[in-house]
């Protein structure tokens, strides 16, 4: 006996999953929809889209509630969320991005990470030359201190900034880190020069988790003698769309705002 065939969409696809998913997707344009609202979205017919609102319904994916009757996501939706955020590996998830990034930048690539009020470092990709600025895997101390840690600390909540700053090492001037962490909240990264090395120079961008949480910052570091200002202009642009690529995969939304041209060398570089 022949096994039913599924029908097909012209992509090879299963028609009916499609739908499926694509009225899932509608609830990331907007929460809670009537059923006037997800068939705009979908397009498909009234009797077509009940039925299949009707079956996520019946496993956990919708429900059905108010008068008149509009429709949300529900518990199974959240329960297939956990579970992703359970699986994910944040090092795994950076890496392919970090090796494009060190290949481009020929110099070392390094992946921060935010834990317990402290930058640590958990992927560092050496530059291939003989001279190059490695720190190795583990904290990096002070948030206040470097492009990578200031890129962290720009982007926290102002009860967990505020605690830190009350921690700063005494020879951090705080009026001007302030200052250092409002440029980077407005233009989305960090570039600053022998902050943590003598003669190195360090460009860093934050990272989101899926609650638009910082999570920690790319970076990419080099020896002065070796920079000039097109490479920084050049990798700016690379370390924030990396930084931005590995938030989309944590599942933060991108941004509507665009990352701020790299400032000029005398104000950027301090």
């Amino acid at each position: 006996m022949r096994p039913t065939r599924v029908p097909k969409s012209q992509t090879g696809n299963v028609r009916a999953v499609e739908r499926a998913i694509e009225i899932l997707e509608a609830f990331s344009k907007k929460s809670s929809m009537s059923v006037l609202e997800i068939q705009k979205i979908v397009g498909l017919s009234r009797p077509t889209l009940y039925r299949i609102l009707e079956t996520l319904a019946s496993k956990g994916f919708i429900r059905a509630h108010g008068t008149p009757q509009r429709f949300s996501l529900d518990y199974a939706v959240g329960r297939l969320a956990q579970s992703w955020l359970a699986g994910l590996d944040v090092v795994a998830a950076a890496r392919p991005m970090l090796e494009r990034l060190h290949e481009e930048s020929q110099e070392t690539v390094v992946l921060m990470m935010l834990r317990h009020q402290q930058s640590v470092c958990v992927l560092e990709l050496p530059s291939p030359h003989v001279l190059g600025i490695s720190r190795g895997i583990g904290p990096m101390g002070h948030l206040s201190r470097g492009a990578s840690g200031k890129a962290i600390l720009a982007f926290l909540d102002d009860e967990a900034r505020d605690a830190i700053l009350k921690t700063l090492p005494k020879d951090i001037d705080k009026r001007r880190l302030l200052a250092d962490l409002a440029d980077i909240r407005r233009d989305g990264f960090r570039i600053s020069r022998g902050e943590v090395f003598a003669g190195a120079v360090a460009i860093a961008a934050p990272y989101f988790d899926h609650t638009h949480s910082v999570a920690g910052s790319v970076a990419v570091a080099a020896p002065e003698v070796r920079v000039t200002d097109d490479w920084v202009a050049r990798m700016t642009k690379r370390i924030a769309r990396s930084a931005a690529e590995l938030s989309a995969v944590l599942g933060c939304k991108p941004s509507a705002k665009p990352v701020g041209r790299p400032m000029s060398r005398t104000s950027a570089i301090r």
